[in-house]
Protein backbone atom coordinates (compact mmCIF):
# COMPACT_ATOMS: atom_id res chain seq x y z
CA UNK A 1 0.00 0.00 0.00
CA UNK A 2 3.13 2.34 0.56
CA UNK A 3 3.73 2.56 -3.21
CA UNK A 4 0.40 2.48 -4.05
CA UNK A 5 -0.30 6.62 -3.48
CA UNK A 6 2.86 7.39 -5.19
CA UNK A 7 1.86 6.00 -8.38
CA UNK A 8 -1.34 7.23 -8.11
CA UNK A 9 -0.59 11.33 -7.57
CA UNK A 10 2.49 10.77 -10.25
CA UNK A 11 -0.35 9.26 -12.45
CA UNK A 12 -2.25 12.28 -12.10
CA UNK A 13 0.27 15.00 -12.90
CA UNK A 14 1.32 13.28 -15.84
CA UNK A 15 -2.66 13.81 -16.82
CA UNK A 16 -2.52 17.23 -16.19
CA UNK A 17 -2.60 19.79 -19.41
CA UNK A 18 -0.03 22.01 -17.55
CA UNK A 19 2.35 18.97 -18.22
CA UNK A 20 1.56 19.00 -22.17
CA UNK A 21 3.98 21.22 -22.72
CA UNK A 22 5.40 25.65 -21.84
CA UNK A 23 3.13 27.84 -21.09
CA UNK A 24 1.46 29.45 -23.83
CA UNK A 25 1.96 33.21 -24.35
CA UNK A 26 -1.27 35.42 -25.73
CA UNK A 27 -0.05 36.95 -29.33
CA UNK A 28 -0.13 40.98 -29.92
CA UNK A 29 -1.88 41.41 -33.42
CA UNK A 30 -0.20 44.28 -35.08
CA UNK A 31 -2.59 45.99 -37.73
CA UNK A 32 -0.79 48.88 -39.94
CA UNK A 33 -2.77 51.45 -42.05
CA UNK A 34 -1.17 52.47 -45.34
CA UNK A 35 -3.06 54.90 -47.05
CA UNK A 36 -2.62 54.77 -50.89
CA UNK A 37 -2.55 57.80 -52.98
CA UNK A 38 -5.15 58.33 -55.78
CA UNK A 39 -4.20 58.75 -59.00
CA UNK A 40 -4.25 62.96 -60.05
CA UNK A 41 -7.33 63.72 -61.88
CA UNK A 42 -6.04 64.83 -65.42
CA UNK A 43 -6.73 68.77 -65.60
CA UNK A 44 -10.17 69.25 -67.57
CA UNK A 45 -10.51 71.45 -70.75
CA UNK A 46 -12.41 74.05 -69.77
CA UNK A 47 -13.14 75.06 -73.62
CA UNK A 48 -14.43 78.80 -72.55
CA UNK A 49 -11.67 80.07 -70.86
CA UNK A 50 -10.88 83.49 -70.97
CA UNK A 51 -13.88 84.27 -72.13
CA UNK A 52 -16.07 87.21 -70.10
CA UNK A 53 -20.02 88.15 -69.91
CA UNK A 54 -18.80 91.47 -68.29
CA UNK A 55 -19.06 94.49 -70.05
CA UNK A 56 -15.53 95.63 -70.58
CA UNK A 57 -15.40 99.40 -69.28
CA UNK A 58 -11.98 101.18 -69.34
CA UNK A 59 -10.46 102.87 -66.27
CA UNK A 60 -10.74 106.05 -68.01
CA UNK A 61 -14.43 106.15 -66.97
CA UNK A 62 -15.49 107.50 -63.44
CA UNK A 63 -17.95 106.02 -61.81
CA UNK A 64 -21.11 107.89 -62.77
CA UNK A 65 -20.19 107.21 -66.55
CA UNK A 66 -19.26 103.66 -65.92
CA UNK A 67 -23.29 103.52 -64.54
CA UNK A 68 -24.68 105.09 -67.16
CA UNK A 69 -22.75 103.33 -69.77
CA UNK A 70 -23.60 100.01 -68.28
CA UNK A 71 -26.77 100.91 -67.85
CA UNK A 72 -27.16 101.92 -72.05
CA UNK A 73 -24.98 97.92 -72.96
CA UNK A 74 -27.79 96.33 -70.49
CA UNK A 75 -30.54 98.52 -72.37
CA UNK A 76 -28.75 97.00 -75.96
CA UNK A 77 -28.36 93.60 -74.51
CA UNK A 78 -31.63 93.81 -73.84
CA UNK A 79 -33.24 94.98 -77.42
CA UNK A 80 -31.31 92.67 -79.23
CA UNK A 81 -32.54 89.56 -76.77
CA UNK A 82 -35.99 90.85 -77.32
CA UNK A 83 -35.29 91.12 -80.99
CA UNK A 84 -34.12 87.16 -81.30
CA UNK A 85 -36.57 85.87 -79.02
CA UNK A 86 -38.99 87.91 -81.43
CA UNK A 87 -37.99 86.42 -84.53
CA UNK A 88 -37.50 83.18 -83.21
CA UNK A 89 -40.88 82.73 -82.38
CA UNK A 90 -42.17 84.26 -85.53
CA UNK A 91 -39.40 83.45 -88.12
CA UNK A 92 -39.68 85.70 -91.27
CA UNK A 93 -43.61 85.33 -91.16
CA UNK A 94 -43.89 87.72 -89.19
CA UNK A 95 -45.34 91.90 -90.35
CA UNK A 96 -42.37 93.36 -88.75
CA UNK A 97 -39.38 91.40 -89.57
CA UNK A 98 -40.94 91.80 -93.24
CA UNK A 99 -41.20 95.29 -92.83
CA UNK A 100 -37.12 95.49 -92.16
CA UNK A 101 -36.02 92.07 -93.65
CA UNK A 102 -38.48 91.28 -96.44
CA UNK A 103 -38.78 87.39 -97.43
CA UNK A 104 -34.49 87.20 -95.96
CA UNK A 105 -34.11 84.09 -94.22
CA UNK A 106 -34.16 84.67 -90.24
CA UNK A 107 -31.05 82.71 -89.11
CA UNK A 108 -28.20 85.81 -89.51
CA UNK A 109 -30.68 88.11 -87.64
CA UNK A 110 -30.70 85.82 -84.85
CA UNK A 111 -27.42 85.77 -85.27
CA UNK A 112 -26.46 89.04 -84.83
CA UNK A 113 -28.90 89.82 -82.00
CA UNK A 114 -27.47 86.81 -80.02
CA UNK A 115 -23.71 88.25 -80.47
CA UNK A 116 -25.11 91.41 -79.37
CA UNK A 117 -26.80 90.03 -76.58
CA UNK A 118 -25.11 86.56 -75.30
CA UNK A 119 -21.37 86.66 -76.95
CA UNK A 120 -17.90 87.44 -75.59
CA UNK A 121 -17.49 90.35 -74.24
CA UNK A 122 -14.04 89.95 -73.56
CA UNK A 123 -12.39 90.96 -77.19
CA UNK A 124 -13.63 95.21 -77.20
CA UNK A 125 -13.93 97.97 -74.75
CA UNK A 126 -15.86 100.83 -74.59
CA UNK A 127 -13.70 103.91 -72.66
CA UNK A 128 -14.12 107.69 -71.70
CA UNK A 129 -11.29 109.46 -71.49
CA UNK A 130 -11.16 110.81 -75.45
CA UNK A 131 -7.70 109.45 -76.14
CA UNK A 132 -8.10 110.84 -80.11
CA UNK A 133 -9.62 114.49 -79.46
CA UNK A 134 -12.51 113.70 -81.23
CA UNK A 135 -14.89 114.22 -78.84
CA UNK A 136 -14.35 118.10 -78.58
CA UNK A 137 -16.03 117.92 -81.97
CA UNK A 138 -19.34 119.41 -82.65
CA UNK A 139 -22.37 116.41 -82.49
CA UNK A 140 -19.68 113.69 -81.36
CA UNK A 141 -21.06 111.29 -79.08
CA UNK A 142 -18.68 108.47 -79.59
CA UNK A 143 -16.67 106.77 -82.14
CA UNK A 144 -14.87 103.30 -82.84
CA UNK A 145 -11.19 104.23 -82.82
CA UNK A 146 -10.42 102.54 -86.45
CA UNK A 147 -6.51 101.81 -86.63
CA UNK A 148 -5.93 103.67 -83.67
CA UNK A 149 -7.61 100.75 -81.44
CA UNK A 150 -9.54 98.60 -83.84
CA UNK A 151 -11.30 97.19 -80.51
CA UNK A 152 -11.80 99.79 -78.38
CA UNK A 153 -14.85 102.79 -78.69
CA UNK A 154 -14.58 106.07 -76.98
CA UNK A 155 -17.88 107.24 -75.54
CA UNK A 156 -17.99 111.52 -75.54
CA UNK A 157 -19.54 113.40 -72.53
CA UNK A 158 -22.74 114.42 -75.35
CA UNK A 159 -23.54 110.28 -74.86
CA UNK A 160 -24.56 111.13 -71.13
CA UNK A 161 -25.82 114.00 -71.21
CA UNK A 162 -28.31 113.50 -74.70
CA UNK A 163 -29.37 109.66 -74.36
CA UNK A 164 -32.70 107.99 -72.96
CA UNK A 165 -32.93 104.92 -71.23
CA UNK A 166 -35.28 101.96 -72.45
CA UNK A 167 -37.57 102.72 -70.00
CA UNK A 168 -38.56 105.90 -71.64
CA UNK A 169 -39.60 103.32 -74.84
CA UNK A 170 -42.41 105.71 -76.77
CA UNK A 171 -42.00 108.67 -74.34
CA UNK A 172 -40.25 112.11 -74.82
CA UNK A 173 -42.42 112.23 -78.17
CA UNK A 174 -40.76 109.54 -79.75
CA UNK A 175 -41.52 107.61 -82.68
CA UNK A 176 -39.66 104.79 -84.29
CA UNK A 177 -40.35 106.32 -88.10
CA UNK A 178 -38.84 110.06 -86.90
CA UNK A 179 -36.73 109.22 -83.72
CA UNK A 180 -33.10 109.63 -84.25
CA UNK A 181 -31.29 105.81 -83.89
CA UNK A 182 -29.03 107.48 -80.89
CA UNK A 183 -32.16 108.70 -79.12
CA UNK A 184 -32.05 106.00 -76.39
CA UNK A 185 -28.50 104.90 -75.44
CA UNK A 186 -29.36 101.13 -76.19
CA UNK A 187 -30.35 101.38 -79.33
CA UNK A 188 -26.91 103.61 -79.87
CA UNK A 189 -24.71 101.12 -78.41
CA UNK A 190 -26.08 98.55 -80.90
CA UNK A 191 -24.77 100.49 -83.63
CA UNK A 192 -21.49 100.96 -81.59
CA UNK A 193 -21.39 97.12 -81.01
CA UNK A 194 -21.71 96.37 -84.75
CA UNK A 195 -18.42 97.87 -85.66
CA UNK A 196 -16.43 96.44 -82.86
CA UNK A 197 -14.66 93.86 -85.29
CA UNK A 198 -15.33 90.83 -83.08
CA UNK A 199 -18.63 91.22 -82.80
CA UNK A 200 -20.02 92.69 -86.45
CA UNK A 201 -16.82 90.78 -88.01
CA UNK A 202 -16.46 93.34 -91.00
CA UNK A 203 -20.31 91.84 -92.47
CA UNK A 204 -22.59 94.29 -90.59
CA UNK A 205 -21.79 97.71 -92.40
CA UNK A 206 -23.54 100.98 -93.82
CA UNK A 207 -25.80 99.64 -97.06
CA UNK A 208 -28.88 102.16 -95.88
CA UNK A 209 -29.02 104.95 -93.61
CA UNK A 210 -32.52 106.63 -93.14
CA UNK A 211 -35.89 105.17 -91.91
CA UNK A 212 -37.04 105.40 -95.73
CA UNK A 213 -34.04 103.90 -96.96
CA UNK A 214 -34.05 100.56 -94.93
CA UNK A 215 -37.51 100.21 -95.94
CA UNK A 216 -36.79 100.42 -99.28
CA UNK A 217 -33.90 98.19 -99.30
CA UNK A 218 -35.84 94.99 -97.60
CA UNK A 219 -38.12 95.08 -100.45
CA UNK A 220 -34.56 95.67 -103.06
CA UNK A 221 -32.22 93.51 -101.36
CA UNK A 222 -32.84 91.33 -98.05
CA UNK A 223 -29.83 89.89 -98.25
CA UNK A 224 -27.98 93.28 -97.60
CA UNK A 225 -30.81 94.26 -94.97
CA UNK A 226 -30.26 91.82 -92.70
CA UNK A 227 -26.45 93.01 -92.25
CA UNK A 228 -27.17 96.55 -91.81
CA UNK A 229 -26.41 97.78 -89.13
CA UNK A 230 -29.38 100.74 -89.44
CA UNK A 231 -31.93 98.35 -90.08
CA UNK A 232 -30.74 95.82 -87.21
CA UNK A 233 -31.35 98.93 -84.81
CA UNK A 234 -34.72 99.77 -86.13
CA UNK A 235 -36.23 96.12 -85.92
CA UNK A 236 -35.03 95.96 -82.55
CA UNK A 237 -36.88 99.19 -81.76
CA UNK A 238 -39.98 98.81 -83.84
CA UNK A 239 -40.45 95.20 -82.44
CA UNK A 240 -39.68 95.87 -78.69
CA UNK A 241 -42.07 98.75 -78.59
CA UNK A 242 -45.02 96.98 -80.51
CA UNK A 243 -44.33 93.57 -78.11
CA UNK A 244 -43.20 95.19 -74.70
CA UNK A 245 -43.18 98.61 -74.56
CA UNK A 246 -46.95 99.88 -75.68
CA UNK A 247 -48.09 96.25 -76.39
CA UNK A 248 -50.01 95.71 -79.55
CA UNK A 249 -49.44 99.66 -80.51
CA UNK A 250 -45.89 100.27 -80.11
CA UNK A 251 -44.76 103.87 -81.47
CA UNK A 252 -43.99 103.32 -85.48
CA UNK A 253 -45.12 107.25 -86.02
CA UNK A 254 -45.17 108.01 -89.88
CA UNK A 255 -41.73 108.88 -92.20
CA UNK A 256 -41.23 111.95 -93.42
CA UNK A 257 -42.46 113.45 -96.26
CA UNK A 258 -39.92 113.49 -99.06
CA UNK A 259 -39.05 117.37 -99.15
CA UNK A 260 -38.84 116.80 -95.34
CA UNK A 261 -36.85 113.91 -95.58
CA UNK A 262 -34.44 115.89 -98.13
CA UNK A 263 -33.67 118.93 -95.35
CA UNK A 264 -33.44 116.72 -92.65
CA UNK A 265 -31.01 113.98 -94.73
CA UNK A 266 -28.85 111.75 -93.00
CA UNK A 267 -25.87 112.79 -94.45
CA UNK A 268 -22.66 110.98 -94.52
CA UNK A 269 -19.54 113.20 -93.56
CA UNK A 270 -16.47 112.00 -95.32
CA UNK A 271 -13.64 114.42 -93.80
CA UNK A 272 -11.10 112.65 -91.26
CA UNK A 273 -11.60 113.71 -87.54
CA UNK A 274 -8.63 116.15 -86.48
CA UNK A 275 -7.18 115.75 -82.44
CA UNK A 276 -6.98 119.30 -81.07
CA UNK A 277 -3.38 118.74 -80.19
CA UNK A 278 -0.89 117.52 -82.34
CA UNK A 279 -0.12 115.14 -79.29
CA UNK A 280 -3.05 113.11 -80.05
CA UNK A 281 -3.64 110.80 -82.92
CA UNK A 282 -6.95 110.72 -84.63
CA UNK A 283 -9.04 108.09 -85.91
CA UNK A 284 -8.28 107.81 -89.18
CA UNK A 285 -9.98 104.53 -90.67
CA UNK A 286 -12.94 105.51 -92.89
CA UNK A 287 -14.78 103.60 -91.03
CA UNK A 288 -13.84 105.65 -88.09
CA UNK A 289 -14.41 109.19 -90.19
CA UNK A 290 -17.91 107.75 -91.28
CA UNK A 291 -20.38 110.49 -89.95
CA UNK A 292 -24.29 110.58 -89.99
CA UNK A 293 -26.21 113.96 -88.99
CA UNK A 294 -29.48 112.62 -87.88
CA UNK A 295 -32.82 115.06 -87.96
CA UNK A 296 -32.08 116.62 -84.71
CA UNK A 297 -29.07 117.83 -85.80
CA UNK A 298 -26.95 115.47 -83.80
CA UNK A 299 -23.64 114.05 -85.42
CA UNK A 300 -23.44 110.31 -85.02
CA UNK A 301 -19.94 108.92 -85.77
CA UNK A 302 -18.66 105.20 -86.11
Amino acid sequence: MKGTIPTVLMALLSSSPASAGPVQRRQETVTQTVTASAPSAPTPWTWNAGGSQTWPIHESCNATERALLKKGLDDAATLAAHAKDHVLRFGNSSDLFQKYFGMAPSAEVVGWYDKIANGDRSRFKFRCDNVDGNCVLPGWGGHWRGENGTDETVICPLSYTTRHPLEGMCGYGYTVARGALSFYFGSDLIHRLLHMPSVGEGAAEHFADSYAECLELAVKNPAEAVRNSHTLQYFALDVYAFDVAVPNEGCPGKPAEKEEEEEESHGHGSAAPTATTSSAPTATSAAAAECHTHSDGEVHCA
